[in-house]
């Protein structure tokens, strides 16, 4: 599922870059919604990228965590299953990340926004909850810390960003894309939290000894 999600975004996201129409029919701009009953842009949004170089860095991500949080669904779940909730989260998370947008900006026309980064900021914190002590680091940084801790400090960025930050930036979906993410995985899957518990108590106790 991980691949088609690629190849899907791929696809749309070359025909919106080549066809400006289409780009403006599929972003996400909460007036339309709000005022033109376009409910559709609340997911679609999610398919087309501002260039290739938005597009390469969120395929990159997916790429990189999607994959193990499929399997960790689909060994929880079954297959059938397992596909169809991890599906659920990737399209929850491009939709859950919209709404703070939609609330601040349903009565501004101007405003726009498009990527995929809301769905793959919940498979990155679906692999916190089912991988906690696994190395995450930032791309080209060849620095790696616990997921974990990663967590908590990219929710921080994320939350001081959106507050203050003016780089046209959708910091606001990273962050409601993250929580739901971590809430989603813990939902249907709440089992595993004795583990999650485990390994980070576990982690931390190695560190300090």
């Amino acid at each position: 599922m991980t691949l088609i999600l690629m190849l899907i975004t791929l696809v749309v996201t070359a025909g919106a870059l080549n066809r400006p129409e289409l780009q403006s029919k599929l972003m996400f701009n909460p007036y339309l919604v709000k005022n033109g009953g376009q409910w559709h842009r609340f997911i679609t949004h999610g398919f087309v990228h501002g260039g290739w170089l938005h597009f390469g860095v969120n395929m990159y991500v997916l790429w990189m965590f999607g994959g193990a949080v499929e399997s960790a669904l689909i060994f929880k779940n079954g297959e059938l299953a397992g596909t169809i909730l991890y599906l659920a989260l990737y399209i929850g998370g491009v939709l859950f990340s919209s709404l703070p947008s939609y609330g601040k900006h349903g009565d501004n026309i101007h405003y726009n926004s498009v990527g995929a980064s809301g769905a793959v900021a919940a498979i990155v914190f679906s692999t916190i909850y089912f991988m906690p002590t696994t190395g995450i680091g930032i791309i080209f940084i060849p620095v790696f810390i616990p997921a974990y801790i990663f967590g908590p400090l990219y929710l921080l960025y994320e939350y001081q960003m959106d507050k203050r930050s003016n780089d046209r930036i959708a910091h606001d979906a990273h962050f409601w894309g993250s929580l739901f993410g971590l809430g989603f995985s813990i939902l249907i899957v709440p089992e595993h939290f004795e583990s999650f518990y485990s390994q980070v108590i576990g982690h931390i106790l190695n560190m300090v000894e």
